[in-house]
């Protein structure tokens, strides 16, 4: 799961924890650079390794957002979502701008239905 262009696309933090688990093991050379990102790659997965990126794979991302596509939301709705899947209907009034309007309540708990679905919480 590489970028093929650089700002061509968002990634999610699960596809961003794979890029950077596959430089780790790719980074074997010992010099001060490579240390540095070395340091910043594993605080990096270190970190995305406690967040709900953890127990998600290629398929139930994909499979979420073929879910999703009933609603008319940005690719950056979608993305904090997947990031961060709402589990109540304040977290998507947060993550979707003028959720009251483009959302019906019915909507709303299709959402989190979905969420809890493709992303079990832990």
């Amino acid at each position: 799961m590489e970028p093929i262009k650089a700002n061509a696309a968002f990634l999610c933090n699960y596809e961003v924890m794979q890029i950077l688990q596959q430089l780790k093991d790719k980074t074997q050379k010992k010099n001060k650079r490579v240390e540095s990102l070395a340091t910043v790659t594993y605080e990096t997965v270190h970190y995305l390794q406690d967040t709900e990126c953890k127990n998600q794979s290629a398929e139930s991302i994909q499979n979420f957002l073929e879910a999703m596509k009933i609603f008319k939301l940005t690719k950056a709705e979608k993305l904090m979502m997947v990031n961060t899947p709402p589990r109540t209907e304040l977290e998507i009034q947060l993550i979707v701008q003028e959720s009251e309007e483009r959302l019906s309540e019915e909507d709303v708990q299709k959402i989190i239905d979905i969420s809890n679905n493709y992303f079990p919480p832990t």
